[in-house]
């Protein structure tokens, strides 16, 4: 969701309170957890639920009691604005397909959730059977109308997730895109207001950007003939362009400025091999005056141990002065891991509070298995350095476990998602618990600021220089 699609939404959320006076009373809270509870349900394990179905009404309905019931913000939500969101997204969709009707208009809403919804789905199909009998067309409204509900949160860890067919010919290891990596890149889409210019080239995997001669540093000028940013902001169309998903393959024009001289390039999105050094989960080595670096790109299954065990290898037979921990483009991961990887800094320590809309809190510790690695410590981290990784910063910077390096981290930090299936097989993921830091600030939309500023620029990436890195090196040997 854009910043400004955020801010709408909740400026809509307390315009509707404040003509209200009131949250929903507590009576109305239980019916929606009520029905929430037989809306939707953890995914059975081991189990294939079956192949996705048409997303209807009803499944939008399912979603919508299922936020109500189990978002961390349920409770106290004013559901209106998520009926709000999606009426809007249902009209937009209508008129995109040339079949908007005077019937298409939002019922007045009373603040009782289940007769507001009830309200809204008599307008929905009162819609809906006047159109013609096209079942895709039907299928996208509903799909719309759900993307917009959930979207309405304002949080990046609640998300609806459609399954999508892998392309022809995929294999194991296989990536579809352009074959590039940008300075902006896909995190920044739910978070736009922190994309600078100028836009480049940070990394070459593979496939139509390798084919074209592209290399770091070079520098995008437009995208299929428009800028990237527009009065110093980013446009969504430049990360939709950059980072395609399947099916989309619709060619992209980049006009790229290396040293003086410009030209044009056209990538088509497809499947290809990465560079296996650029996707390797862990990458470890010996810098200058025995620094240990070692690169983590996610929080997944066994990254502690295995960024352990690269400490432990590069220890043998030296006496390290310090280490570099570069997290950034970490995507995130599992919090378990987290604590784990944080036990090997700090024993006895919280990490989180995961807390409940009422104020109730649960903490998240430190894994005391872990022996103590006691090296002076550096951490990059950048804007593609979301969710876990932010967790993780967060405790380096709050417990003063080390200094951090880079950029701010891209404020995708709500809570741990659980996921809920709904009946036509496809995934709701909501966070039950908001996150806080160990300093219970909240990271979520905001980040998590560096000790030292460090940014990427264009001319060190076509160059060969790591100018975060360089400064972590500085740090550690003063």
């Amino acid at each position: 969701m854009s910043g400004k699609g955020v801010a709408a939404g909740l400026a809509l959320l307390f315009l509707l309170t404040a003509c209200t006076g009131q949250t929903p009373p507590r009576a109305e809270a239980v019916r929606a957890t009520e029905a929430g509870t037989s809306a939707c349900a953890h995914p059975p394990r081991g189990t294939d639920p079956g192949p996705q179905t048409p997303v209807t009404i009803d499944v939008v309905e399912q979603a919508y009691f299922c936020i109500l019931a189990y978002h961390y913000s349920g409770a106290t939500l004013d559901a209106r604005s998520l009926l709000l969101a999606g009426f809007a997204a249902f009209t937009q969709e209508l008129n995109r397909a040339g079949h908007d009707l005077p019937e298409a208009t939002m019922p007045a809403l009373g603040g009782d959730r289940s007769a507001d919804w009830a309200a809204f789905e008599a307008a929905y199909r009162r819609v809906t059977e006047r159109l013609p009998d096209d079942g895709e067309l039907r299928e996208k409204l509903a799909a719309a109308t759900l993307r917009a509900v959930v979207a309405a949160l304002g949080d990046n860890h609640a998300r609806w997730a459609p399954g999508r067919r892998p392309p022809p010919g995929y294999y194991d290891g296989d990536q579809y895109g352009l074959g590039l990596r940008a300075s902006l890149r896909a995190q920044v889409g739910e978070n736009p207001g922190v994309a600078l210019p100028p836009l480049f080239v940070t990394a070459v995997l593979g496939g139509a950007a390798e084919k074209a001669g592209l290399r770091p540093g070079d520098v995008i000028e437009s995208i299929d003939g428009s800028a990237p940013f527009i009065g110093g902001q980013v446009t969504s169309a430049a990360i939709a362009a950059l980072y395609p998903q399947y099916p989309q393959a619709d060619p992209v024009r980049l006009q790229v400025r290396r040293g003086g001289s410009s030209r044009t390039v056209t990538l088509k999105p497809g499947l290809f091999q990465p560079d296996p050094d650029a996707v390797r989960p862990v990458t470890a080595k010996i810098l200058h005056d025995d620094v240990a670096y070692v690169r983590l790109g996610g929080f997944g299954p066994d990254a502690a141990d295995r960024v352990l065990k690269e400490i432990a290898r590069l220890r043998a037979g030296r006496t390290l002065t310090g280490l570099v921990l570069d997290l950034r483009g970490n995507g995130g991961g599992s919090p378990d891991e987290v604590n784990r990887l944080l036990g090997g800094f700090a024993h006895g320590k919280v990490t989180a509070y995961l807390c409940r809309v009422d104020g109730r809190c649960d903490t998240m510790r430190t894994d005391d298995t872990v022996p103590l690695v006691g090296l002076p410590l550096v951490v990059l981290i950048d804007r593609a350095c979301a969710s876990a990784c932010e967790h993780f910063g967060s405790v380096v910077k709050d417990l003063r476990l080390g200094t951090l390096v880079g950029t701010r981290t891209a404020g995708a930090m709500p809570g741990p998602a659980q996921p809920y299936l709904l009946g036509n097989n496809t995934v709701l993921t909501l966070p039950s618990r908001r996150h806080l830091a160990p300093g219970r600030e909240v990271i979520d939309r905001i980040g998590v600021a560096p000790h030292h500023h460090v940014p990427p620029a264009a001319k060190d990436a076509a160059a060969g220089r790591d100018a975060a890195l360089a400064k972590a090196l500085t740090l550690l040997r003063g």
